[in-house]
């Protein structure tokens, strides 16, 4: 029998896998990456910079309800997850520069592992 199954009478419900924490703690330092990067210009002065802030602030929020095993905050992150390999995608299409490639790589990993059906049982 795996480590990782119910044994009877026993719930995993609320319980955490080590990979959440991990995703979190990646997720929130690309958030201050961003909110950093959108308050100093990078993204320009109109809509977009307010757009990504906002995203942000979504994702800073969906973060930590993650981090206490709520379904709101895994829907948030793995939306915000699903969002962020796609833009880092989009990048590498129009710049050609592998960082994008390899970080939207990363970010779809996350995004799998949050989809799976054992991280999905283990949320309040």
């Amino acid at each position: 029998m795996s480590e990782l199954e119910p044994v009877e009478g026993k719930s995993v419900k609320g319980q955490m896998l080590p990979g959440i924490a991990g995703i979190c703690l990646f997720m929130i330092f690309m958030t201050m990456v961003n909110v950093y990067a959108g308050l100093h210009g990078a993204y320009g002065v109109g809509m977009t910079k307010y757009g990504i802030l906002s995203l942000c602030t979504l994702l800073a929020v969906g973060i930590f309800g993650l981090l206490r095993l709520k379904k709101w905050g895994w829907a948030l992150v793995v939306a915000g997850c699903l969002l962020l390999s796609a833009g880092d995608f989009y990048f590498y299409s129009k710049k050609h520069v592998g960082f994008f490639l390899v970080r939207g790589l990363f970010v779809m990993v996350f995004f799998l592992y949050l989809v799976r059906q054992e991280t999905r049982e283990r949320l309040v």
